[in-house]
């Protein structure tokens, strides 16, 4: 797996005397359980070795290992560091250290020791590709796309690095340039390409906007599973961005189905419902959401539907609700600034604006519209 790693083959295992012949057999047996995921069967096999010899290299490795199979990444640490206070460059524990790291979302730490074995092979692609997907996780977007570059400049078809770039570009923003590394992977697996890259894909165009492009690639991976939360999400989501909200509540519905209490769910297809004008269906899907927990968004959906049958009152009184429990939804201050329009109180609508203004987040609608009401007082 790594080099300077010692194989886990039967000349590894001490045969001096019957105890270390014993031992080897134990060692043997254990990594086969292990291999077979009989987790809590090599465990005891493992703390058989070590009731024979207490530092046994593979016996604390082989815990370390089953432990982190069984996500117990704490107990995991403890025998990889054992391991290491005997034999410092120990690989194995060294890189099942790191993964218990990063798995626990220590990533500097897991960096610190796959850097440290960078300082010896620098050329070895699984560790560059787990400390760029380290550094993706950290943000650090120079630092990880150089490393995945670097694995590219050795395997230019290396799925793992092109993936990486594609979330890592995705992550930023950078919808464009995410699309180049995953439709590269797309091209190299043909028709076995997996779903999460087309969905993938997919999310690309959606953030786009692009969303008739966008339905292409979800469909094609609802064809391979049509049951797949992200295909359904999208699939609706772009619906719902061609406007066609009838089609987009389809999709909605068959999220429902397999996940009945999804507040945010039941909220965008109240949203549908609403830009079809159907307000007591609207109704019904915000209700349902706020039964199950508190939702900024049924509230907001709620208060909307009370805009648009001008019961301004009543809107108001959710809206404010809303921006008195600290929500920076722009949203929110619009909607409130809007129903003053409508009630002539034009001064409360100003006063709004400014309140979210105050805030410090930018919004240009917020901005023209307290420009459009203040120009004639300048």
């Amino acid at each position: 797996m790594f080099a300077n790693t010692p194989a886990l083959s039967e000349e590894n295992f001490p045969t001096e005397n019957s105890n270390q012949a014993e031992i080897s057999e134990l060692s043997k047996q254990a990594y086969s359980l292990l291999k077979c995921n009989s987790i809590s069967e090599a465990i005891n096999v493992f703390k058989k070795i070590l009731e024979l010899d207490p530092t046994n290299n593979y016996a604390l490795v082989g815990l370390g290992d089953a432990e982190r199979k069984n996500n117990k990444f704490n107990e995991a640490v403890q025998f990889y560091k054992q391991r290491l206070d005997h034999h410092p460059s120990n690989n194995y524990a060294l890189f099942g250290l790191a993964d218990c790291y990063k798995s626990m979302n220590q990533f500097s730490k897991a960096i610190a020791i796959w850097e440290e074995y960078l300082k010896f092979d620098d050329k070895n692609i699984t560790v560059l590709t787990r400390v760029a997907d380290a550094y993706r996780k950290t943000k650090e977007f120079e630092k990880a796309e150089n490393l995945y570059l670097k694995v590219l400049e050795k395997s230019p078809k290396n799925a793992y690095a092109l993936i990486g770039l594609g979330h890592l570009n995705y992550d930023f923003k950078k919808y464009r340039e995410a699309l180049i590394y995953w439709e590269k992977v797309m091209e190299s697996s043909g028709e076995f390409v997996d779903i999460r890259i087309l969905t993938s894909i997919g999310n690309c165009y959606r953030k786009m906007k692009l969303f008739d492009r966008g339905v292409y690639y979800f469909e094609r991976a609802l064809e391979r599973s049509p049951d797949n939360f992200y295909g359904l999400f999208g699939l609706a989501d772009c619906y719902r961005g061609l406007n066609q909200q009838y089609n987009s509540i389809i999709y909605w519905k068959k999220i429902l189905e397999l996940d009945p209490d999804n507040k945010v769910i039941l909220t965008r297809i109240g949203d549908a419902y609403r830009s079809m004008n159907d307000f007591e269906n609207a109704k019904d899907c915000y209700q349902k959401a706020l039964d199950i927990d508190f939702d900024s968004y049924a509230m907001l959906g709620l208060a909307i539907l009370c805009k648009l049958q001008q019961k301004y009152d009543q809107a108001i009184t959710t809206l404010t609700h809303l921006k008195d429990t600290e929500d920076t939804n722009y949203r929110v201050y619009l909607e409130l600034a809007q129903c003053y329009i409508e009630k002539k109180e034009k001064q409360k609508a100003i006063d709004t604006l400014a309140e979210f203004q105050k805030l410090g987040i930018k919004n240009q609608t917020i901005s023209d519209l307290l420009f459009e009401l203040t120009k004639n007082d300048h």
